[in-house]
């Protein structure tokens, strides 16, 4: 079933306070920090090729990308299916993501139906699609489904801030994140959030754009 939607700035409000309650490191995060803010973005395929566009870019070179693919409307997957290799180059994308374009396009996801599906359902469908890894497809439940509940231990800058805020001896990897963010359900996306905000404070460098 799907648990909690963040809606509303008040959502996030009522996570870190949890999260605060319930683990003093956080409660001194949120002290610096403030309440992160909600973060939602539209839903659908777009969004996901958006991502795509995204990855091992600089995000000024993925604005500039993604900017080209809307203004020649490559940004449905009936226009990038019918699309030959020439026009989806001439916005800037290389061979391995016109690749993983294609595979997208073709993947059939109902995205609308999504919305109704578990966390875990929803990340193992974005995952079947090439060039959609579980980072990916859990910052889509994150940020464009609004799930309160959903973490992305791979992500490096994560990483990096649990390791600075609960003193740990070296950044955690993946699967050490991961179980650490067992503990902080049913508001791990709000903890994602408290992390990111920290990072930039003790860093003062974004952790996602």
């Amino acid at each position: 079933m799907v648990g909690r939607i963040l809606t509303t700035q008040e959502c996030m409000e009522e996570g870190a306070l949890w999260l605060a309650a319930q683990a003093p490191r956080f409660a001194h995060a949120l002290r610096l920090t403030g309440t992160p803010p909600l973060r939602r973005k539209p839903d659908g395929f777009a969004h996901v090729l958006s991502a795509i566009v995204s990855q091992q870019v600089s995000t000024h070179a993925a604005r500039a990308i993604w900017g080209r693919m809307e203004v020649a409307g490559l940004v449905t997957p009936e226009a990038v299916l019918a699309a030959d290799d020439e026009t989806l180059r001439a916005p800037g994308l290389s061979g391995q993501k016109m690749r993983y374009a294609r595979a997208l396009a073709a993947s059939g996801i109902d995205f609308a139906a999504l919305r109704a599906l578990p966390d875990t359902e929803v990340v193992r469908i974005l995952v079947e699609v090439p060039g959609i890894g579980h980072w990916t497809a859990e910052i889509y439940a994150m940020f464009s489904l609004g799930r309160a509940d959903v973490f992305a231990p791979a992500d490096l800058a994560l990483q990096e801030s649990a390791k600075r805020l609960f003193a740990l001896p070296e950044r955690p990897k993946e699967a050490a994140l991961r179980k650490l963010s067992a503990a902080w359900t049913p508001w791990r996306t709000v903890a994602a959030g408290l992390l990111w905000a920290y990072y930039r404070v003790e860093t003062e460098r974004e952790g996602i754009t």
